[in-house]
This record gives C-alpha cells, structure tokens and sequence, in this order.
C-alpha cells in the first residue's frame, strides 16, 4: 500500500521536474531564437514555420536533457526536505533509507515509460522536422557524406561513386561490381548516374561480363536501365537514424549492416541512447538523493552547485564519447553503457555515503 509519505514525495518529484523541465526549456528557445534570428530574417522564414520549429526543438532537446532536469529537480526538492528536518523526522520514525527512496524510484519510473514510448515513436517525428528546418534555412554545410562512397545492396553486388549531388540526383565515376562468391561475373562503370523519372540514366556506360572464361564488353554513350538500388541510397541523410521510429530504426540498421554503411555505427549509437537515456534517470535519481538528504553548510545551493557539477560531467562524457563512435572504430555499446555504468559506481559511492 502506499502512504501518504509516498504520495507526498511523488508529488514533489514530478512537479518539481516539470517546473524545472518549464524553466530551462523557454531559456533554451530564447537563446536559439537569439542566435538564429538574423538568419529567419536572411532566409524570410514564415512565422508559422518558426513556431514548428520551436515546438519541434522542445521535443529535440527536452528529449536529451531531460535527465539532467529530473537530477536537478530530484537535488532542489530533496535539499529543501533535508534543510526543514523533514527527512530527519522520516528516518527517525524507524523508515530505513531504502524505503524512504521507493517513492523516487516510483516517481523515475513514470519519467522512464514516458520517456521510452515518446523516444521510440512520437521524437523521431520532431527530430525529422528540426533537421530538415536546420539543413534548409540555418546550415548551409552537407547533411550527407557525399565523395568516396561504397556501399553493399544486396548479396552479390557492390557500387561505388567518386562523389553524389544529392539535389541534382546525379553521381560521378560509377561502378557496380556483381560476383558470385568470390567470383567478379561482371562489372558496370560509367562516367555518370543519374535518376531520371523512374529510371536510372548512364553516362559512357561500359559492362565488362566473364562467360566461360572470356570477357565481353558492352559499350554505351547513354543507357537508361533499372538497378537494384536507389539513388539516394549511395549517401543517406547524417541524421537518418534520429528520425525513425523503434521498427524502422530496426529495419535500417540490418539493411546497412549488410550493406556496410560508415554510417553504421551513429545509427547503433541512437538505438544505444534509446535506452540508456531513460535508464540513466534511475541513476540520477539515486545520485540525486543520496548528495541531498542529508544537511550540508551551504544549503540547498551547495547542492545544487554539486548537482550542476555532475549534469555537465554527464553531458561532457556523452558528447565525448559520441565523437569517439562517429569519428572512429570505438563501439557504440561501450560509449553509451560506459556512461551509465560509471555514474552507476559513483550512485553506489554516494549512497554507501549517505547511509552512513
């Protein structure tokens, strides 16, 4: 059965975090609308597509720093508990700190399920509309990798392109190799692709075919034909991953496991961050506690200094070691479960702590 401390706690966890998710979300929108505004005037942006844009940045950022705003709202009411005696009346009435911490845990675990569904299945909508408004009207830099590209799309065939316009559909120095095992069967160079309507339309095409140990060149000045690949398939959009919900992020990743995609390893960080995001409340959770129950010279500001401290240790790691995956071999298993993992030993450090 829960009790009215429960119900009490519940309550000043969720409405302290909403207040706090209220507070710093408005502060975020206000700083991006100032750096962005010369360039909504530049680009003449209509004010109805600004307001999408804002209530698509909520969902993008809300959706990566709300851990820190349950932290700080977990430290700013615990503070205010411990600096009116209340959790020394609590503990003293026999409650053991375990059971005292249920009703936080209750309280994450709402957050964790809401954050979980909406991760999954209604932010990767939002993070679509933002990146598409970035890339149109703010970011003139690519969104795609764009020169070298290779890539695997079915069992036996592999192409390869020197460079890919993405606005103009056309790709430079193309080939496509076909084998059969470790056999080359044939092999498709052209000086360039482009998708014209529903076909695909070769420049100077050339197909070199191995029958029976001879080989037989087909040569070309124009052929219009149909492969087993889309054009925009040679360089998929950087932030493709971010906008697709659980099944087809799902879909993705298998397809561009098979196809050797560089890319491959951003789009495991995100499925990665998917969960460990939500989880890593439950260990703010517990940091969040264990540094505030107890009284501290300074109050409730000391605690939210140390508090403010650890929010941005955890920002810090996790943008480093999204770099460390996007940028180099490093796995994406280790750079999102490390985080968690080390936060976790430092919760156990500090409610070993806190129970003493």
């Amino acid at each position: 059965m829960m009790k009215i401390i429960d119900k009490y706690i519940i309550k000043k966890y969720l409405s302290t975090f909403f207040v706090m998710f209220g507070l710093f979300i408005p502060i975020g929108i206000m700083v991006d609308f100032a750096e962005k505004i010369d360039k909504f005037r530049e680009n003449e942006v209509p004010a109805d597509l600004i307001l999408g844009y804002y209530t698509d940045f909520v969902w993008y950022f809300g959706s990566q720093l709300y851990p820190v705003f349950l932290f700080l709202a977990v430290i700013f009411f615990t503070s205010r508990l411990a600096n009116n005696t209340e959790i020394t009346a609590i503990l003293s009435s026999g409650l053991s700190f375990r059971r005292f911490a249920k009703p936080y845990f209750i309280s994450a675990s709402v957050i964790v399920l809401l954050a979980l569904f909406s991760g999954m299945f209604i932010v990767p909508k939002s993070n679509q509309n933002f990146n598409e408004f970035i890339s149109e009207y703010i970011k003139s830099d690519s969104k795609r990798n764009t020169s070298r590209l290779f890539k695997q799309i079915n069992e036996n065939e592999y192409i390869y392109a020197s460079s890919y316009d993405p606005s103009r559909k056309r790709a430079l120095n193309f080939t496509l190799e076909n084998f059969d095992g470790n056999v080359l069967k044939h092999k498709i160079s052209a000086t360039t692709i482009r998708w014209d309507d529903s076909i695909l339309r070769l420049t100077n095409y050339v197909k070199r075919e191995i029958i029976d140990g001879e080989e037989y060149v087909e040569r070309l000045t124009r052929k219009d034909t149909i492969l087993d690949f889309n054009i925009d398939d040679l360089a998929p959009l950087n932030y493709v991953a971010e906008t697709l919900n659980f099944f087809e992020l799902n879909r993705l990743i298998k397809y561009e496991k098979r196809a050797g995609s560089p890319l491959i390893n951003s789009h495991l960080l995100v499925r990665h961050k998917r969960y460990t995001i939500p989880l890593s409340c439950f260990i703010l959770t517990l940091i969040g506690l264990s540094v505030s129950s107890f009284k501290r010279r300074g109050g409730t500001g000391s605690n939210l200094a140390i508090g403010v401290s650890l929010g941005f240790l955890f920002i810090f790691l996790d943008k480093i070691f999204s770099v460390l995956v996007i940028k180099s071999n490093f796995s994406p298993a280790i750079a999102s479960w490390g985080i968690l993992l080390i936060f976790l030993m430092i919760a156990v450090f500090l409610l070993k702590k806190a129970i003493r």
